[in-house]
């Protein structure tokens, strides 16, 4: 095991704290935000991100069209900066999300809606950023200087400030009282960080695995498969269940690592049934859930706490943080300083 005063743990650690400052100073920048919206009468969320950031982006868009009813995109940042694009955003809020703010790419869809008169914000951990300077609204995360190559606080604070932003769009302020209590469901998850370090060992010689999730939860398979990939060099496959039953389901044979990701809520009859298959094929199952009934049935379960599904993605991602850190030390790799990768990679 890594020593524990590995950045990537100790951030890991920080989380409850990181969420806490956010929700004491940040949350009325949101309602400003959330406001001009309204005013000007926006009928699109438009998204512009990369990396760890693109997942809170796939958050937010669920986010935005079930909760809030307003349709939200994903920008390819390309379309603007590869091909010169005069991609009509009338009526559009444009939020840029980067950890470090300095996206190139995602800052210069940025500047052209401002440039246009669209409504802009951003989502970013460094308010004298290149974004922050960019957006008209930005916002915080409040998270401190994240030391560590792989995003933990700073992506949990990301999507607690996208929840908080829908939230507020949808005029359901209240829907804050449940993000309030983040920190102590998260503070629950670190309390069984050693359970998690144990079952971590198992998967000394693991090189490729399959995440899965359905809903909300599909930015969590999305960033798992990220920090699994950074931290232990693994293929790590992220998937939506439904997509993985329209074919890729065919890797999958006897002893095939399956990391479910299977909280209560929606989705949760289906990926239950999708384990179901995968038990049938022997497959091994990694289940993230609160739900006895799926826990009793993986190989490895990995127990998170009961919390409202659209709050379900920052909680359940701090389990398998934890999973990705101790597999990593486990194999001997070094997850503060992943081989080839820098801090802010930069794409234009």
């Amino acid at each position: 095991m890594q020593p524990t005063e590995s950045f990537m743990l100790s951030e890991i650690r920080e989380q409850p704290a990181a969420l806490q400052r956010l929700l004491d100073t940040e949350l009325d920048r949101v309602a400003e935000l959330a406001a001009a919206a309204r005013s000007r009468e926006i009928s699109l969320l438009f998204l512009a991100a990369r990396g760890t950031s693109d997942h809170a982006a796939v958050y937010a868009k669920y986010l935005s069209e079930i909760i809030a009813g307003l349709p939200a995109a994903l920008a390819a940042p390309s379309v603007f900066t590869l091909y010169g694009a005069d991609v009509r955003l009338s009526h559009a809020l444009v939020l840029g999300i980067s950890q470090s703010g300095k996206a190139a790419d995602a800052i210069e869809v940025l500047r052209r809606a401002r440039a246009g008169g669209q409504l802009t914000g951003c989502v970013t951990n460094d308010p004298e950023s290149p974004m922050a300077q960019t957006a008209e609204f930005p916002l915080c995360c409040r998270a401190g200087v994240e030391k560590s190559l792989p995003a933990t606080k700073t992506y949990t604070t990301s999507l607690a400030l996208v929840y908080a932003l829908i939230a507020q769009l949808a005029g359901k302020p209240q829907l804050i009282d449940d993000l309030r209590r983040a920190p102590e469901w998260i503070a629950q998850v670190l309390a069984t960080e050693e359970r998690i370090a144990e079952q971590a060992e198992r998967y000394r010689y693991m090189d490729e695995c399959v995440i899965l999730a359905r809903g909300v939860n599909q930015c969590s398979a999305l960033e798992a498969s990220l920090k699994l990939s950074e931290t232990s060099y693994l293929r790590a496959h992220p998937y939506s269940a439904a997509d993985f039953q329209h074919g890729p389901i065919a890797v999958v044979g006897e002893g095939y690592p399956c990391i479910l990701i299977a909280p209560g809520g929606k989705g949760y009859d289906n990926m239950s049934g999708l384990a179901t298959e995968l038990c049938e094929r022997d497959a091994e199952l990694i289940v993230v859930s609160d739900q006895e009934e799926l826990l009793s049935r993986a190989t490895t379960p990995l127990p998170m706490p009961t919390v409202p599904e659209f709050l379900s993605p920052i909680v359940a991602i701090v389990v398998l943080q934890l999973f990705a850190y101790h597999l990593a030390s486990v194999k001997g790799r070094d997850p503060d300083r992943p081989r080839g990768l820098k801090k802010v990679t930069h794409t234009f």
